[in-house]
């Protein structure tokens, strides 16, 4: 803008428009305001859910076989939803089938520890019966010579010796026995309690209303709303919500330009779409810190609520309602439409006309909304403003404000 003004300057114009139009400064009330559409929400509702431990059995995302259309009024206990049953009848089967290995696996160790405890069982009863001979042998060797006596002592201290051993070793199998069947008891009943985990998550894939209210479809990330069809996510496993219709908010996206103005507890005027005769007050509630990308926006946008300050019968989830938010306002200022303000080397200019010619006025300017800007000091109630440029800038006179004013 500079560079052109600039040219306009030096060189003057000759252009061929038409008569120069004017406008004059206004005076009065002055407001500052951002204006977006939004859309009503209930500020509080309850969650319909579906199955709450689908990640414990690895299904993240499971879509939806049945809903009932939105706005539905229901009472509690109520079908609303109803989740496709194939993959959780998949890990069914998968559960199935492990629990029937693991009973295997338990009623094989079982036999196969019955018949080595009998085994042992059975060698330390022979134990016994050879312990008895070789102390027979003892007693009957005492008229024998003592060599044979020595032997059968030896043979009847061996005979104890393994008895003794025997009983140790059976102790051990015994306890190898139990741990083994501990050990596979356990894989027993992670099969059995897997398989009672899948058979209950399973029965919560038919989705009830869990108090009155009205269905309201959630939205996933994209902004879209739940339909049959969609997934519903392990992490977030809402469906719809039962909105609470005694409060609501707006909720509505600010472009990154505007919202350094915007504050909590700003009055904010509201009015619907459905109803435009209706009008509605509240007050910003929240700002978003961050900027996100929303759906066909090139530019980021911050998302803003508005409570609705008095509760309306009539109001409805995912109504569209005008937002006009209140910035700033002056009980009276002087302004002008921007298109009357050009800018050279960072200052601020309006042409305005003396007697027959234009005059490059210095301006200070104040606060601005979508239309006008507030002229602060620079000219007066009785100026014409040019509303564009003057046909013939050639040698206009440049008059600029003083310097203690515009220090100040």
């Amino acid at each position: 803008m500079a560079v052109i003004m600039a040219a306009w300057l030096a060189l003057g114009s000759d252009t061929s428009e038409s008569a120069s139009i004017f406008v004059e400064p206004q005076s009065g009330p002055f407001e500052v305001t951002v204006i977006n559409t939004g859309e009503l929400r209930a500020k509080n509702s309850t969650e319909i859910k579906g199955p709450e431990g689908l990640r414990d059995i690895r299904l993240y995302n499971t879509k939806i076989q049945k809903l009932i259309p939105e706005g539905t009024v229901v009472e509690k206990g109520d079908f609303v939803a109803e989740l496709d049953r194939s993959e959780i009848m998949t890990k069914m089967q998968d559960a199935q089938l492990e629990l029937q290995q693991a009973e295997s696996q338990y009623e094989q160790a079982q036999l196969d520890s019955s018949l080595t405890l009998s085994q042992a069982r059975d060698n330390l009863v022979n134990m016994q019966y050879t312990l008895e001979e070789r102390q027979i042998a003892v007693e009957q060797s005492q008229y024998e010579s003592p060599a044979v006596q020595r032997q059968t002592k030896i043979d009847l201290e061996k005979a104890q010796r393994q008895l003794k051993q025997g009983n140790k070793n059976y102790k051990t199998k015994v306890k190898q026995a139990e741990a083994k069947l501990r050990e596979i008891e356990v894989d027993l009943t992670k099969a059995q309690n897997s398989l009672a985990n899948i058979r209950q998550i399973m029965g919560q894939f038919r989705i009830n209303a869990p108090e009155d209210g009205m269905v309201i479809y959630k939205r996933e990330r994209s902004g879209r709303k739940q339909v049959e069809g969609s997934s519903v996510s392990a992490w977030n496993p809402v469906v719809a919500e039962l909105p609470d219709f005694t409060a609501f908010e707006s909720v509505t996206y600010v472009n990154e330009v505007d919202i350094q103005n915007v504050k909590t507890k700003q009055h904010v005027d509201l009015s619907l779409d459905a109803y435009p005769e209706k009008e509605l007050n509240g007050t910003v509630m929240n700002v978003a810190n961050i900027g996100e990308q929303r759906p066909n926006s090139d530019s980021k946008v911050f998302e803003v609520i508005i409570e609705i300050n008095k509760p309306d019968t009539t109001l409805r989830p995912a109504m569209t309602t005008s937002n006009t938010i209140h910035i700033n306002s002056l009980d009276k200022a002087t302004y002008v439409p921007l298109e009357t303000i050009h800018s050279v080397d960072s200052l601020s200019y309006v042409f305005k006309r003396d007697g027959l010619q234009p005059v490059m006025q210095q301006v200070e300017l104040g606060m601005m909304n979508q239309n006008n800007v507030v002229i602060n000091t620079g000219i007066s109630m009785d100026d014409t403003i040019y509303m564009t440029l003057p046909e013939d800038t050639a040698g206009v006179k440049k008059v600029m404000l003083d310097k203690q004013i515009t220090s100040k």
